[in-house]
């Protein structure tokens, strides 16, 4: 019976077109680029390479929100190979992609993304990206999660030479 309950409950709670969607990007971490990461910048003595301004979690939160819709990867929609995007803010990126997302039918119910790092350690901006992801989706700041989380010195993000963020939202279907 409880079962049965529960089951009323989500069919009756819940809305009945829902899409989810993940996304992940990692960049190799140099000397003379700006560390850019979720639309923030951190001081930092490296920063990350990539044809735009590098900034993974941006990247992630783009291939969700992409993937969600079935719309392809940031790669299809702008290519490293194109000049119109050398240098490019992402901001720009998830601009773009949440006009598809919201042409496609579908508004962002919230996200939830993980950062990927060894340092510099991302207690002191993790509100201000949380913050600027929230602006950028046009969402209340409880609605999106940003973490950072250390790969205790293993492999190329352990090591300092690379950062990775992975991404995950939820879409509902508006039209």
């Amino acid at each position: 019976m409880l079962e049965v309950q529960a089951r009323l409950w989500y069919t009756s709670a819940m809305p009945q077109e829902l899409r989810a969607g993940i996304g992940f990007d990692i960049h190799r971490l140099v000397r003379g680029r700006r560390l850019v990461l979720g639309g923030v910048e951190i001081p930092a003595e490296s920063g990350l390479l990539g044809h735009s301004d590098g900034d993974a979690l941006l990247h992630a939160v783009c291939d969700a929100l992409l993937g969600a819709c079935g719309l392809g990867d940031i790669g299809d929609l702008f290519p490293d190979t194109d000049a119109r995007f050398k240098g490019r803010d992402s901001a720009f990126f998830v601009h773009e992609v949440l006009a598809r997302t919201s042409k496609a039918g579908w508004k962002v119910a919230n996200i939830d993304t993980i950062v990927f790092l060894e340092r510099p350690r991302l207690g002191p901006w993790k509100r201000a990206m949380r913050d600027r992801i929230a602006a950028l989706l046009g969402l209340a700041a409880a609605n999106v999660g940003v973490k950072a989380k250390t790969m205790e010195k293993l492999g190329p993000i352990g090591g300092r030479r690379a950062v990775a963020a992975l991404a995950q939202v939820l879409l509902v279907r508006t039209k």
